[in-house]
């Protein structure tokens, strides 16, 4: 609080209450409150603004706390010990006054102190589990005794140690995953690189070895390239100025890429458009490879003679796309996880991505949520239903 501020409500509150003495008892009496209250109280604010500067030097909340008691106290002694030089009250009456203060100053004091306890009881807790969070403790803060800004800050530091555990148990997760999906192709290209450079094989065998080898390096090219492109993409660099983006147009685009995939793997792939769809506002490079990826893995988990449904509508100021696959679906103890990088569920769930990299949900996932959408798993009777939101074209993004 500033020094201009302090002053104006000494200043407002002293004349205040020295007009209101004046209106009882006349303009002289009036003056001398004026002067009691401007001069002990002005008195009392520079010590503490002086001691409000120094708070390092003053240690605890509550020795804090009590300089401001004492601050008050004193202030209190010295307007009745000048009324009592100037007559305005006689001897008698300022000791009895200052009697009765100073008593009901120790139940002041001492109630203080109680409400202070439990505020002071949190802030120790917070300490303590934060010095533990420091030094790798996990545990949340001791409930709150009160309900007030301290347990806000309580809840606050729990959702963060919460968060922290999270994240760093799916950064342990992620490492394990990368170790794991890295192991098997380095393994392999390493017996097979030892048997072609001890010559065990040679002719057509040799030939074999060495496009199993091309097969795994662009595995692990793949990988380290959707790595990349993850972490890119969640420190939120390489973003594109947004555009229009015609989804019908998109949609037919990916459709048509992925036509020899769905072909091979005997999966039709239909599309379901209204006659009007407003036009997305995003990049429209990121945004088909979200199309891609989701129809990859819809076409990957669809069994021969299934299909594969790509749909879009408005939807309040928004635009949402779906992929529909009439697969085996998701278990629903499996659902929450599958945008995750790297997530192994059942045989079927598999985190979606597959025989790929195993990132292309998470991928996806990051590129819709920078555009200022959100993508998630519908409820479906069959299959698995992938749905994504886009603010419109002229619309402003919601993150």
């Amino acid at each position: 609080m500033s020094v201009a501020r302090s002053a104006t409500v000494l200043v407002g509150s002293a004349l205040l209450l020295a007009g209101f003495v004046a209106v009882l008892y006349g303009a002289g009496d009036g003056a001398v409150v004026l002067l009691m209250l401007l001069l002990p109280g002005a008195a009392a604010l520079a010590l503490a603004h002086a001691a409000a500067r120094r708070r390092r030097r003053l240690g605890p909340l509550g020795r804090q706390f009590g300089l401001a008691g004492a601050l008050a106290g004193g202030q209190l002694v010295l307007v009745l010990a000048a009324g009592a030089a100037v007559m305005f009250v006689s001897p008698h009456d300022a000791v009895l006054a200052l009697v009765l203060v100073a008593g009901a100053g120790v139940v002041g004091l001492r109630s203080a102190q109680l409400l202070a306890y439990g505020a002071l009881a949190d802030v120790r807790d917070l300490r303590d589990t934060l010095v533990a969070v420091g030094r790798g403790g996990r545990e949340p803060v001791a409930p709150p005794r009160g309900a007030d800004e301290l347990a806000e800050l309580n809840h606050a530091a729990n959702r963060a140690i919460g968060q922290l555990a999270e994240t760093e148990r799916a950064r342990r997760d992620l490492v394990a995953a990368v170790s794991h999906d890295l192991r098997t192709p380095v393994t392999s290209l390493r017996l097979l690189a030892e048997a072609v450079d001890d010559q065990v094989v040679s002719g057509d065998e040799r030939q074999r070895y060495l496009g199993q080898m091309r097969g795994h390096v662009t595995v692990l090219s793949d990988l380290i390239d959707d790595l990349f492109e993850l972490s890119r993409l969640e420190a939120g660099e390489g973003r594109r100025t947004p555009q229009p983006v015609s989804l019908p147009m998109l949609v037919e685009e990916a459709v048509a890429a992925m036509h020899l995939q769905a072909a091979a793997s005997g999966v039709a792939v239909r599309t379901a458009l209204p006659g009007h769809v407003d036009a997305a506002c995003g990049d429209p490079e990121q945004l088909r490879r979200v199309l891609l990826n989701l129809l990859q893995n819809a076409i990957r988990h669809t069994p021969a003679d299934g299909s594969v449904t790509v749909s879009a509508e408005p939807v309040g100021g928004r635009v949402e796309v779906e992929v529909a696959d009439t697969g085996a679906g998701i278990a629903a103890a499996e659902r929450p996880r599958v945008f995750e990088p790297f997530f192994r569920g059942g045989s079927e769930a598999a985190a979606r991505s597959g025989d790929g990299a195993g990132l292309g949900l998470a991928i996806s996932r990051a590129i819709v949520e920078a555009h200022g959408g959100r993508i998630w798993l519908e409820e479906a009777a069959r299959g698995t239903r992938v749905r994504f939101s886009l603010p419109a074209a002229g619309r402003t993004s919601a993150t």
